[in-house]
């Protein structure tokens, strides 16, 4: 998920599971409305809408007016009898993350500025060709995390209810619920059946995680970044600051397993790696494009190298692009998860909401990483398996020289501390 701070703009990309859906998102409803639109209003702004920012200026091939005669020219006896009329409305665009929300489903799409959510703590998203729901990644040592949930893993069943021909919608309302109550998963994961029951809980979300290492490449600050919330920006420039009064060597930082969040917190965080150079360019169905870019205020410049995976989503994909297309970090690890659509969250006159994607995103170099991800610089490719053993069942040796990707890590930043020849003693 991603979203600017001033133009209410999410990647398309999941929704986090809990009472407030997405965290970190900076939206706001309007609450209660004070103008409640009539059921036909409703279907004709949410409309407009979708006729003024949609990306794609053919509507996916549809024809976009004749939908909105369809839909207008329907008699509507009720709030109730509009939202599936909108639902089927914006069905026939085919795009996953162009969707409507009910006031209850809105509300939970609020920003929880304490950090602190709800539920089970995964993030899904809707594949775009298969339209199966897909975890992108467990948030770190929440509930779904400590069960042995794993990003890409296909959820098939809640509480017994098969997914198929579910949005993520339907699938948020049937996942959330209170502390202490528990939610059955079936799971399919390299084409066998998992199942997990897992207690729901109160969750208090820090982003960043750090501590100075001693290794053969000499002493390293590890800078674990869990997701891109709103204070994850004030936490990493904490982070790096304090590490560099200890005169580390150089850095990794840890995306593993990061499914976004804040696009501003990605372009601030890029930011203090970064003296100069472009970090993302969003592109709508005009062709216009807005580049966010360094400011020359980096924090350190100190040999820098990133940690990725296919949990790895959205603003942890323009943060590793940016560094990697700057030449500014190098990149380990295996495939990112591949989600470059931008969406804008709208309140809607009776408190619902609309989600429609609007754009894409490119890194610096042009790439376009929807579907496809960001490729590492070196590939350490780990099986389902090695991830549920490090990650799961011997978390002690996650980021020590036991973690193969951790440890090719530390062997490329030797290699680049090296070659510039320069000790701790000597860093500003």
């Amino acid at each position: 998920m991603v979203i600017t701070k001033s133009r209410l703009v999410l990647g398309a990309t999941a929704v986090t599971l809990s009472t407030i859906a997405v965290t970190s998102l900076g939206i706001h409803s309007r609450g209660q409305a004070l103008f409640k639109a009539s059921p036909k209003e409703l279907v004709d702004e949410v409309w407009q809408i979708v006729q003024r920012q949609y990306v794609d200026g053919t509507f996916n091939q549809v024809d976009w007016l004749a939908v909105r005669k369809e839909y207008l020219g329907k008699s509507y006896s009720s709030q109730e009898d509009a939202y599936t009329s909108i639902r089927e409305m914006l069905k026939k665009l085919d795009d996953p993350y162009t969707r409507f929300m009910d006031p209850e489903e809105f509300k939970n799409m609020q920003v929880d500025t304490s950090g602190e959510l709800t539920g089970i703590g995964i993030t899904i998203s809707q594949d775009e060709e298969t339209k199966k729901i897909v975890v992108i990644s467990p948030i770190d040592d929440t509930p779904a995390f400590k069960a042995g949930i794993l990003a890409k893993d296909i959820i098939t069943k809640i509480n017994g209810k098969s997914t198929e021909g579910m949005d993520t919608n339907e699938a948020v309302s049937m996942i959330r619920g209170e502390p202490g109550t528990k939610i059955n998963l079936t799971i399919e994961r390299d084409g066998q059946a998992k199942q997990f029951e897992i207690t729901r809980a109160r969750i208090e979300i820090h982003p960043v995680k750090y501590s100075t290492q001693t290794t053969p490449a000499g002493k390293l600050g590890y800078i674990r970044l869990n997701q891109f919330s709103a204070n994850a920006s004030r936490e990493m420039q904490s982070a790096i600051r304090d590490l560099e009064r200890q005169r580390v060597d150089g850095y990794i930082m840890d995306l593993r397993g990061n499914p976004g969040g804040l696009l501003f917190s990605s372009v601030e965080i890029a930011r203090m790696w970064l003296d100069r150079g472009t970090i993302v360019s969003t592109i709508d169905r005009r062709g216009e494009q807005e580049r966010e870019v360094a400011r020359g205020r980096a924090l350190t410049n100190k040999p820098l190298v990133v940690l990725v995976d296919k949990g790895s989503a959205s603003a942890s994909e323009i943060l590793s692009g940016a560094l990697q297309d700057n030449k500014r970090a190098v990149l380990v690890g295996s495939q990112t998860f591949g989600k470059g659509l931008v969406q804008s969250v709208r309140p809607l006159e009776d408190g619902s909401g609309l989600a429609v994607t609007i754009a894409k995103y490119i890194t610096p170099n042009g790439t376009d990483i929807n579907k496809h991800g960001v490729d590492p610089d070196v590939t350490v490719d780990l099986s389902d398996e090695q991830r549920e053993e490090l990650w799961l069942k011997q978390r002690e040796k996650l980021a020590t020289l036991a973690d193969p990707q951790f440890a090719k890590a530390v062997e490329v930043l030797g290699k680049e501390i090296a070659s510039r020849g320069m000790t701790s003693s000597d860093k500003k």
